[in-house]
Parts: C-alpha cells; structure tokens; sequence
C-alpha cells in the first residue's frame, strides 16, 4: 500500500489540482449554479477513487512482491500479474540476472586461472630451494647457516602465499579426519627445530598422548605453524620456554601455545585478528606482515574450531584453539 500511494501521489495532487481550477473557473464566471459545479467536481474524486481502487487490486500482488526482500537471487516476480508493467520489469530482472551470472562466471574463471598460477609459481619456487637445503645442509662452514635461515625465510613466505590462495576455495581443499594431538604438535616442533635453536627458545610439550581431535590435517599444521612461529618470535631470546599444552574442559580440548615474550599491548588486543594489522611490536619487529593471526582466525572459523588469545606486556601471549565435541 505505502508503494501504491508513493507512487500516486502525482496524479492524485494533479487531478485534485485539476478539479480545483475547473471550479474557480465556474466561481469567476459567475455560474449561477454552483452545487452542479460542486457535484461535478465530487463526480471527478469518485471517479479518481474508483480508479485507483481497481489500480491498487488489480497490482496488489505486484506491489507487494516489490516491497518484499529477496531472499535469493534467482527470485524474480513472475508470480505477480500478468500486467504489461509486471512483465516489462520481469523481462528486465531476467536480462540483468542474466548479465550478473555471466560477469561472476568470467570473475570466477579469472580467480581460478589466478590461484593455478600462484599454486604452479610456489611450488616452482620452492624446487630451487630444496637443491639450495640439500647442497647447505651438510656443510661445515657457518656461512651456510645463514643461506639456510634465509631459505627457510622465503619457504614460510611462500607457504604463507599458497594458503592464502587456497583460503578462497577452502571448501573443496578440506578434510576433517581424527587425528592424534600430541603426533601433530610433535611434527610441527621437530618442522620449526632450526628457528627454535636459532632463537634460542626451547619447546616444553604438555599433552597426552590419547587425546584425538577432529580437524583438517594440513591446514591444522597451518595454523599449528603460525601460533608457534608467532610464540618464538616474539618471546624475549633469553632461553625462554615456549609451553604447549592441550586439556579437556566440558566435551571439548583446548590446545593452548603460551609464550613467555613481549606480550602484546592492551591497545592492539582487539585488532590483532585484523588483515595487516601489525600494532606496535610490528614497528620493532621487521618481519611481521599481519596476516598470520588473521588467516589462523579465518581457517579456525572455517573449521568450526575456535580461538583466543590473552597477552600482557613483558609477561607474554596465550593462544588458544578450542576444538568442540572433540572426540577423546
């Protein structure tokens, strides 16, 4: 109804307008008769409601689908009448879906083309990088050490690239399978053991080893990966620990990574999960891009699992990662 009379307020402010005018004319013509000049006038209202009283029923079903929400695109309202506006309109939607689904078809295969490129580039890339390991691996001279911690630099950076691609097709790069806590953290470690001896951060595991949680295999090691490589940077360098715990609480495990490191400011708690968002131990440490805690958070979402950190300044960070209805 608010539709309908929105959209005839112009003709009813013209007709009475109209109607208006005709009797002034009648007035100051001097017409002697003027209840049959009133009476033509109430004749022209009636005839005004008249009509859009048939307007207004014989659209209703058209007005109300316009002032209905879509609930999906592909709704249109070919249910309302058959009238020449509804079809006009109707053809119209149909053309512009149209057109919708063939732009989103053309950006998808670009995204698509785009992620084979990046998937294609990483792995290229990481070939010369293993001859580079292999070759540096086994030599005595120190000046390989940095060659490898530079190597393992560009990996992780890489890494970080290829999950970042495959975040947009997450749905068909998944699978959740019962897999043992301790196994997985225990291959993570044994992964980062050169950045631990490097930074001089020693690994303290405190998780049974019975403890079953359900979860994708390799994007938990992703996110595994990036709470531990956060944990080592940011601890103080002074032979700290860095403590990996897990625990039941109700029917769910909680896997906690705690630091003992700078901590993080109480002003930059909030955004921490934000894309590029570095805060201050961004600007004293070089290395932070801002997109590891938020990319943990993404997948964590997408795996239904959930997490949480706690930070004070010089105490260090707890990270949480809550696994629901775990299986134990």
């Amino acid at each position: 109804m608010k539709l309908f009379l929105q959209e005839h307020i112009p003709l009813i402010c013209y007709t009475f307008a109209q109607l208006l005018i005709i009797l002034f004319i009648y007035w100051f013509d001097g017409y002697p008769h003027i209840l049959t000049a009133l009476y033509s006038v109430f004749l022209g209202v009636f005839l005004l409601m008249g009509y859009l009283i048939y307007r207004y029923y014989s659209h209703r079903s058209f007005y109300k689908r316009l002032s209905t929400p879509m609930e999906t695109l592909n709704e249109s309202i070919k249910d309302s009448d058959l009238t020449p506006l509804s079809m006009a309109l109707e053809t119209l939607l149909q053309s512009q879906y149209q057109y919708y689904q063939n732009q989103l078809k053309k950006w998808e295969r670009k995204q698509q083309e785009q992620m084979t490129f990046m998937n294609q580039w990483v792995h290229q890339m990481k070939t010369p990088l293993s001859v580079i390991e292999l070759i540096t691996q086994d030599a005595d001279d120190s000046r390989f050490e940095s060659i490898n911690e530079e190597t393992e630099r560009i990996k992780k950076g890489l890494e970080m690239v290829l999950y970042v691609a495959r975040l947009e097709t997450f749905e068909q790069d998944f699978h959740v399978d019962r897999l043992q806590l301790w196994g997985m953290i225990d291959s993570v470690i044994h992964e980062n053991k050169r950045l631990f001896i490097r930074s001089y951060v020693y690994p303290e595991v405190k998780v049974d080893q019975n403890l079953i949680v359900e979860t994708d295999k390799k994007w938990f090691r992703f996110i595994l990966n990036q709470v531990l490589s956060n944990a080592i940077k940011y601890s103080s360098s002074k032979k700290e620990k860095v403590i990996v715990s897990a625990y039941s609480k109700g029917r769910a495990i909680i896997l906690e990574v705690r630091d003992y490191g700078v901590g993080i400011p109480i002003a930059d708690l909030p955004r921490v999960f934000n894309p590029f968002y570095t805060g201050e131990n961004g600007r004293k440490f070089k290395e932070s891009t801002g997109m590891g805690l938020y990319l943990v958070k993404e997948v964590c979402e997408k795996l239904n699992h959930k997490i949480e950190l706690e930070s004070e300044v010089g105490k260090g960070t707890k990270v949480r990662i809550v696994f629901p209805y775990a299986s134990r």
